[in-house]
């Protein structure tokens, strides 16, 4: 029979590259490991030849496999012996059908525990103005039901990502070493108001740390806050960009999420816009700043599991330099 498996799907994105990598670590350095000695690491993606599956390919211990992992059946499930999974849900209007159906199969395949990420703690309620932590508080919702008594699960509530938080500010720096002229420095953040920023990879560290875990029915149930080592605010973010441009920055605007515009509207094919994927909802990701701006996304609301277990370490001036690095 198949050895058992845990399951990474996503393998190649922010997060789950990051559990892949972590785990291939643990299982090298620790060859008599509980859990990983006994277990295969199969990671998904669907494109194996992309740089970042190549990279996973080299790791030891890392069986990578092409595979889009909405078409995962109970199926396919049983045949390779998943008995952990991780999974990484798009923030599409779609995303509580395919992340459901993703469950419902575990379930009946008889997967042992599902670790999947959620959203800013402080969104993940049903009345919340975007629609996509509303996903994510059905979802577990959905997985607290008494149904689901038979499939373990942990619910990774990480904050905003870093990487999003600081990109228009990256860019800001690049432009300016390239052409010696300033723009505007737009910034999602507020200018005084501390946010605990999370690195992606830092969350797929925790999420690697629970998947490994020996008793890993000490986590079943539970809805852990994960935020980065300190705060930060906006006024922060523009003495990290002085610093590293050489000059005061003359222009700034705060709480500014100008920049989905385009995306959103390249998110949305115009003949679905009287559909369930309208830019009207689609567009309702604009609000899961608001959260942000009243002070509700603090390092001090890190549940203490994840400080016992796995803190997150990467500050957001060291992501900053290894984004203007990129």
């Amino acid at each position: 029979m198949t050895q058992p498996t845990i399951l990474i799907t996503g393998a190649t994105g922010n997060t789950g590259l990051a559990v892949a990598s972590t785990l291939s670590t643990l299982s090298t350095t620790n060859p008599t490991h509980p859990i990983l000695s006994t277990h295969r690491i199969l990671a998904l993606t669907r494109s194996p030849n992309s740089p970042a599956a190549q990279q996973l390919a080299s790791l030891p211990g890392l069986t990578v496999l092409e595979k889009s992992w909405p078409e995962i059946t109970p199926d396919w499930l049983r045949s390779h012996n998943i008995t952990r999974a991780f999974v990484a849900s798009q923030a599409l209007p779609d995303q509580f059908a395919v992340e459901s159906t993703f469950h419902v199969a575990c379930l009946t395949a008889g997967v042992q525990h599902v670790v999947r990420i959620s959203s800013t703690a402080a969104n993940v309620r049903p009345d919340c103005r975007a629609f996509y932590p509303r996903s994510h508080w059905a979802l577990e919702a959905m997985l607290g039901t008494p149904e689901f008594a038979g499939l373990g699960w942990t619910s990774l509530q990480a904050n905003v990502f870093s990487t999003m938080y600081l990109v228009s500010a990256v860019e800001f720096v690049k432009a300016y070493r390239k052409t010696g002229s300033q723009g505007t420095l737009s910034l999602m953040a507020a200018e005084d108001t501390p946010v605990g920023v999370v690195d992606p990879y830092d969350v797929g560290v925790f999420a690697a740390s629970v998947l490994s875990a020996e008793d890993i029915g000490v986590h079943s149930g539970k809805k852990y806050v994960l935020n980065g080592p300190v705060d930060l605010t906006g006024r922060e973010i523009v003495r990290m960009v002085e610093e590293r441009i050489h000059a005061k920055v003359e222009r700034v605007v705060y709480k500014d999420l100008s920049f989905l515009e385009g995306l959103l509207k390249a998110a949305v094919a115009p003949e679905s816009r009287d559909s369930m994927t309208s830019l009207n909802v689609v567009s309702s990701v604009k609000y899961v700043a608001e959260t942000y701006w009243e002070g509700k996304c603090t390092v001090s609301t890190t549940s203490k599991e994840v400080l016992e277990i796995a803190p997150a370490k990467r500050t957001p001036a060291e992501v900053f330099n290894t984004m203007l690095e990129g």
